[in-house]
């Protein structure tokens, strides 16, 4: 029997959006990018001195699910981070799974129908047009639940029952399975993608740990050696949510109420559990974070998610060298809510979103302290908004 994922507290997880780390030019309120791949000759010396041409990112966007049925769009104010109304669509009745490909389309899965729904994404304005075909059949005894793509590939992956299933996305936003397709997998409902496109991490329910794939260039998985990865002495964990910062790999575990971290071995993708890990988290940790905002950056967690008591935030900075976590100050915070997105690389990750019963909650995120505080205008109408994703559009 399918189960709707975002109303069953057992099986909730929010996909969450990664974060990527980049170095940024000057203090203009507009930052300039400075650390993008580039076939100029031309030096942009900032930071550490990264060999790139300045760049001024393209509009930022946010899409929301709604338990409404409909798929809401937002521009972000890069000044102050505030959220505009762009419009909605319609989308499927329930999902556990929003993500982009390549900045162009936008996918939400709908696995009681077996389907994924497709939208085009206006480049200039944000808003979304229903792709021709939508919804999209995943095949049948299939139950996509969450999304991932590597940044800028043409590959979309869904978390299945005991799989993952895997696509190309043609030029005009058409799904097609790749060969080989559905990839066997543990019992996972959350994914997450290397920024290189080199790796897959998928949380275990089976295992109680995380599954790692290498992508080839077909977009086929291959379950690195020794996957998955599991735990010491961990046997009840139920990892749910995760997140891939570059360098370490981070899963909330929903039922021993802690957050495990893993360092990747760059050559294969496999994992190493880091020392002291895994660490304290609230009561059922689900969705998960990484804001790239400070050298080491900060990582920030939704417990309980959309039931429960004790729901509240868990708040940690990341040791760069090792991913240790250590609890920010005052953590956890008074905060509510069902999943968050981070705002774009470009910019370090000013700005924190999170989907809550009051609407979208919006926060700066101090690059010292990690402390956040509520953004002017926030929270702002989001009806009944449980699901976040956020879109850069690329320079032009």
């Amino acid at each position: 029997m399918l189960i709707n994922l975002l109303h069953t507290p057992e099986k909730l997880f929010v996909v969450v959006a990664l974060a990527l780390a980049v170095t940024s030019c000057g203090s203009s309120a507009t930052p300039i990018v400075c650390n993008l791949p580039s076939s100029s000759s031309t030096t942009c010396t900032c930071g550490q001195g990264t060999a790139a041409c300045p760049v001024m990112p393209g509009p930022e966007f946010l899409y929301a699910y709604s338990l409404t049925g409909q798929i809401l769009a937002f521009g972000i104010d890069r000044n102050s981070g505030a959220l505009t109304t762009i419009g909605s669509v319609p989308g499927p009745s329930s999902t556990a799974g929003l993500t982009a490909v390549n900045n162009q389309f936008l996918f939400a899965s709908d696995g009681s129908q077996s389907r994924l729904y497709g939208y085009s994404i206006n480049q200039t304005t944000g808003a979304l047009t229903a792709l021709q075909g939508s919804p999209f059949s995943t095949g049948t005894l299939t139950a996509p639940a969450g999304l991932a793509s590597p940044p800028n590939s043409s590959l979309l992956y869904a978390a299945d029952i005991a799989a993952v299933d895997a696509f190309t996305v043609s030029s005009t936003g058409v799904p097609s399975p790749i060969a080989g397709s559905p990839f066997p997998s543990g019992s996972s409902i959350s994914l997450a993608a290397d920024p290189s496109g080199e790796f897959l991490y998928a949380p275990d329910a089976d295992s109680g740990g995380v599954i790692a794939f290498s992508i080839g260039s077909t977009g086929a998985l291959t379950e690195v050696p020794n996957s998955p990865f599991t735990i010491p002495g961990e046997t009840n964990t139920l990892p749910y949510g995760i997140v891939y910062t570059g360098l370490f790999v981070y899963t909330t575990l929903s039922q021993t109420n802690q957050i495990a971290a893993f360092s990747i071995l760059s050559t294969t993708g496999g994992l190493t559990l880091v020392p002291n890990s895994p660490v304290p988290a609230g009561t059922n940790p689900t969705a998960i974070v990484f804001a790239n905002e400070s050298p080491n950056g900060f990582l920030y967690v939704l417990n309980e998610g959309m039931f429960g008591n004790n729901r509240n935030m868990s708040a940690y900075s990341v040791d760069s060298s090792s991913g240790a976590l250590t609890p920010l100050s005052d953590s956890p915070f008074a905060i509510v809510g069902f999943s968050m997105a981070i705002d774009s690389p470009y910019y370090l990750g000013q700005y924190l979103y999170v989907a809550s019963p009051t609407g979208i909650q919006a926060f700066s995120i101090d690059s010292t302290s990690g402390v956040l505080t509520p953004l002017s205008g926030s929270p702002f109408a989001a009806s009944e908004g449980v699901l976040l994703t956020l879109v850069q559009i690329p320079p032009p």
